[in-house]
């Protein structure tokens, strides 16, 4: 380790112990009933006519059972007589390539195969005017031409900006919906004005082409499906608002109040948009730390790699401190720098200090904190930002977890 100065190797490393943080974990446990259920619902039958098409919008996120729910949506659609078929609504994802679209739905059991209907994907769009502010607002063009639009979306709080409206709907019918060229338009806005630009998109989607319904979901902190609803589009947005205040109150955290070095094992788009949620974090690439977190102080951040199925996209890597040689050889420059420029964010695929290996990064890392024992490090290791149950901690913080009911030792 000739570039770490003589006082690493006087440091003996924490030893890591495994701990579970204690969270709530209702959750549904027969999907496909659920899906059912919501779709007998009168105002949802009555929205939509037989024999007309319909475009399933599905995106690239890990949802748990994303797979059950949208071929339950797709059974539940055809017994309404429509004839659906799939786009992959995920904006620039994919390095903006509309086969690689396609593969991230297939790597998530989402193929035509299992689906038992089309999956159309393109990255060609319309424009279909403006917002109020002058937003141009795209859309895939294939979805276009449906008699009907479909979106399902896991509503949850946004990695960047605070508002009413993150993610969820709103975001699927004008980010994902939009593909590339809508993505990239829309981030052209800002951050701090996504809370008022995509409510004004997706309501321009919804005057423009017939949106009878969505499908909403919300997950719990240990990633089960909390809540199933089929929201009618005549109040998706005010629903919408209602979900996110819902899925805000089941968010995990890490339930400390200061970490000196957090190792996290992943990050990815599969995990979360940022690839490391800013939520559980506290940090947001080229931004302020939101004034809502809740989170622990963390001096310095270790990743170790990125999620297979990330496909190289390394966002989230210009949040951490440290990097290991694995995390840095399996980028994808292509995706990652597509992703980053459609977000405006470019500071989130800033390359790190990069390490052999976990060990020598975790050195680095303490010997970078300032004011601290070195051989007292407080460490945390979770898999990555979304999973935040069964988590590792030094043994110097055994004490802390077990005088919290935040935690099973």
């Amino acid at each position: 380790m000739p570039i770490l100065p003589e006082i690493a190797k006087e440091i003996t490393l924490p030893r890591l112990v495994p701990v579970k943080q204690v969270f709530p974990d209702e959750h549904i446990h027969d999907v496909p009933a659920t899906v059912a259920a919501e779709f007998q619902r009168e105002e949802i039958i009555k929205a939509v006519e037989a024999g007309k098409t319909a475009a399933l919008l599905v995106g690239s996120r890990g949802i748990s059972n994303l797979d059950v729910v949208v071929k339950s949506t797709v059974d539940a659609l055809l017994a309404m007589g429509l004839k659906p078929f799939i786009v992959p609504a995920m904006g620039s994802h994919g390095g903006g390539i509309a086969e690689e679209q396609k593969k991230i739905l297939e790597g998530y059991g989402i193929t035509e195969e299992a689906m038992g209907i089309p999956i159309q994907a393109s990255m060609e769009t319309i424009v279909i005017g403006t917002t109020e502010g002058g937003c141009p607002v795209h859309v895939d063009k294939l979805a276009s031409q449906a008699d009907y639009i479909v979106p399902i979306a896991r509503v949850k709080v946004h990695t960047d900006f605070d508002g009413e409206i993150e993610s969820g709907l709103c975001k699927m019918l004008s980010i994902g919906l939009g593909k590339h060229n809508g993505c990239s338009r829309i981030h052209q806005e800002g951050f701090p004005n996504f809370p008022t630009v995509l409510p004004q998109v997706a309501s321009k989607v919804m005057e423009t082409f017939c949106v009878p319904f969505g499908v909403a979901l919300i997950e719990n902190a240990h990633e089960n499906l909390h809540t199933i609803r089929v929201v009618a589009g005549k109040r998706m947005i005010e629903e919408e608002k209602e979900l996110l205040k819902l899925s805000k109150s089941l968010m995990p955290r890490l339930c400390f109040d200061h970490i000196d070095v957090l190792i996290v094992d992943k990050i990815g788009k599969d995990i979360t948009g940022a690839g490391m949620d800013p939520n559980i974090t506290g940090r947001i690439a080229g931004m302020p730390p939101s004034p809502y977190f809740t989170g622990p102080t963390i001096t310095r951040i270790v990743v170790n790699q990125i999620s297979e199925a990330s496909h190289g996209n390394a966002v989230g890597m210009g949040c951490a401190d440290f990097i290991t040689k694995k995390l840095y050889d399996s980028i994808d420059l292509t995706p990652t720098y597509t992703n980053m420029m459609a977000s405006c964010v470019p500071e989130n695929a800033k390359i790190p200090m990069i390490f052999s290996d976990e060990e020598e990064a975790l050195l680095a890392a303490i010997v970078s904190c300032p004011k601290i024992d070195k051989n007292n490090a407080k460490v945390v290791r979770i898999k990555d930002t979304l999973h935040l149950i069964d988590i590792e901690v030094s043994e110097n913080l055994l004490d802390y977890c077990k005088r919290s009911s935040a935690f099973i030792i």
